[in-house]
């Protein structure tokens, strides 16, 4: 048994457990996943075994409970400073906080209009303005961090770490309900995409034997 447990959501929908384990597969320990799936009359209280919050994704780390995806990235920073999921730059490691948190707190049209669904490929569709604005905003983010602190490698700050596995969720929603991307935004959720992480995710994602109607039956 692993000295790390990660308990999360249905990988194909979870959005906020697949950014722990995207960073925690960066990492590279060795972790054990429990996966609880979610909306079941038994869920609250197989999540509730594991944290008092009943929400997932939680982290166990030897006798530290950690839950909520940002507080797990943080922790894991902390613990592991070797995988380097802050960048070591100050002014690329506060604005890799900043635009985590952005992310972590906002974009509720966008995550209400294209919840994330792995495996499901759908056609664009017309989007109200509310969700074009969260669109627009995460394309800027990703250009000016590209432009500003990419220098290294192809991810937001170079090479991978918190920020991306933060975005993660939202490459997989644009791949999904075929968001327009070009140039620098296309190239990046591109590299997010192909990654190690990632695909791991997706793989587990397609073959994950549980669905959820609300999700699947939305037409695009």
């Amino acid at each position: 048994m692993a000295d790390i447990t990660l308990v999360v959501g249905n990988q194909n929908y979870s959005s906020w457990s697949m950014r722990p384990f995207l960073a925690l597969k960066h990492v590279g320990v060795p972790f054990d996943l429990v996966v609880v799936q979610l909306r079941q009359p038994g869920t609250a209280a197989a999540i509730r075994k594991h944290s008092p919050a009943g929400r997932v994704p939680i982290l166990r780390h030897r006798d530290v409970t950690v839950w909520d995806s940002l507080a797990i990235c943080e922790y894991l920073a902390e613990a592991f400073p070797e995988a380097k999921l802050w960048p070591a730059d100050g002014a690329a490691r506060a604005r890799a906080r900043a635009v985590s948190a952005e992310m972590h707190s906002g974009f509720a049209a966008l995550r209400t209009a294209l919840p994330m669904n792995v495996r499901a490929v759908k056609a664009p569709r017309p989007l109200d303005a509310d969700v074009t604005k969260d669109i627009e905003r995460i394309k800027e983010i990703w250009r000016n961090c590209r432009r500003e602190f990419g220098a290294g490698g192809p991810f937001l700050f170079g090479s991978f770490g918190n920020a991306d596995a933060m975005f993660g969720p939202v490459v997989t929603r644009f791949r999904t309900y075929g968001v327009a991307l070009d140039g620098t935004e296309k190239a990046y959720a591109e590299a997010v995409w192909q990654s190690p992480e990632m695909q791991e995710w997706a793989v587990a994602s397609k073959a994950e034997p549980w669905g959820m109607e609300e999700y699947d039956r939305m037409q695009s």
